[in-house]
């Protein structure tokens, strides 16, 4: 699996309609607050083209795209760390996530109503973030008083997380998500289990309506207020997406071409999911399967053999490897290692992005 996001914003702001277009899904998506109750969970797959060239030389009996999960939680109001409209229920949903996609409202429409009365992004983006840093906070304050008591007995370990802990309360009571807390490599490791919400990255999707998406002012007031974040912004439309999701592929790049655009804008939402977790793909090909595996950049290559069966990582030997434009180029492994494309490469290899690999192991 790619990763998994957890999908946030207030009330009517298009959340379940991004979800439904995504997932293919038909979950309601109505005009009043906490429409959705329980979490709705989809995994979709990611696209990428260099799977269909992959299989025109490979012609596998299956192609397999490498697939992320989508949770999408009610949508969130002022006092929901404190239970409004069942708030910490709905927070418990993603904390198991990787990363937030923050949905904000940047359109006008008499017909969908706004939880405040009206629209500001910038504001509505500070109503989530607030609660996200209260529930924080308050999981935060638990741990460190459990930590404390520990202390008492001596153990210098427990010592020393409640003096993480401690910064990391400071810093939400002050107001600021965990992403800005500068901490270390092992500090990180030892918070991971508290699953703080507000440590995650976050990607803000500005909402528009087709009729403003090139030119919206609100747009550049997320913009400045993600940049603060040092966060992204994708712009796009979810009921544009939605006709879209209704249509055939053919007629899908038809209503784009008249668009002017290429694709949809949920395969850029996708990528910059990537971007924002720092992923790579590489790829599997064979007679039996064409396969995208996503792992961190920076991963070795048993880790990248590990993604398929810990076995292969366990017995690691080698892995061969082809570039993808030279996979293409050369019609094929065969080809590539008689023009010498194919690299052997051994356990300190770094994957890069569209690797063709083979990994020979041995348990």
């Amino acid at each position: 699996m790619g990763f998994k996001c957890g999908i946030v914003g207030l009330p009517n702001v298009g959340k379940s309609t991004l979800f439904n277009c995504l997932t293919s899904g038909h979950i309601a998506a109505e005009n009043y607050p906490f429409c959705t109750i329980e979490p709705n969970v989809g995994m979709v797959p990611v696209p990428d083209p260099r799977l269909d060239e992959l299989a025109a030389i490979a012609r596998p009996q299956k192609v397999i795209p490498t697939m992320m999960q989508f949770v999408d939680i009610a949508g969130l109001v002022a006092g929901a760390s404190r239970g409004e409209g069942l708030g910490n229920k709905f927070l418990a949903h993603i904390r198991e996530t990787d990363a937030i996609a923050h949905i904000v409202r940047c359109f006008d429409d008499d017909d969908v109503t706004h939880v405040a009365g009206r629209v500001d992004p910038v504001d509505d983006i500070e109503t989530i973030d607030t609660e996200l840093v209260l529930s924080d906070l308050e999981t935060a304050e638990q741990a460190l008083e459990r930590s404390v008591r520990q202390t008492r007995s001596g153990d210098k370990q427990a010592r020393r997380l409640a003096d993480v802990l401690e910064r990391v309360v400071a810093h939400l009571g002050g107001g600021r998500p965990l992403r800005t807390l500068t901490l270390e490599a092992d500090e990180q490791v030892e918070l991971g289990s508290w699953q703080f919400i507000t440590a995650k990255p976050v990607l803000y999707v500005a909402n528009v309506d087709d009729s403003t998406a090139a030119d919206n002012p609100r747009v550049g007031a997320v913009r400045e207020r993600a940049a603060a974040d040092g966060a992204e912004v994708v712009v796009l439309c979810a009921a544009l997406e939605a006709e879209l999701a209704e249509l055939s592929p053919g007629e899908q790049q038809e209503f784009l071409a008249d668009l002017g655009q290429t694709e949809p804008g949920l395969h850029r939402l996708i990528r910059a999911g990537y971007a924002l977790l720092d992923l790579l793909t590489f790829f599997t090909a064979g007679p039996k399967e064409v396969r995208a595996w996503t792992v961190r950049h920076g991963s070795t290559a048993p880790q990248a053999a590990g993604r398929i069966h810990t076995d292969f990582e366990k017995g690691f030997i080698r892995a061969e490897v082809t570039r993808y434009e030279d996979f293409i180029a050369c019609g094929g492994e065969s080809g590539a290692k008689a023009a010498g494309k194919l690299r052997l490469e051994g356990r300190d290899y770094r994957v890069a992005e569209g690797d063709v690999m083979h990994f020979r192991f041995n348990v």
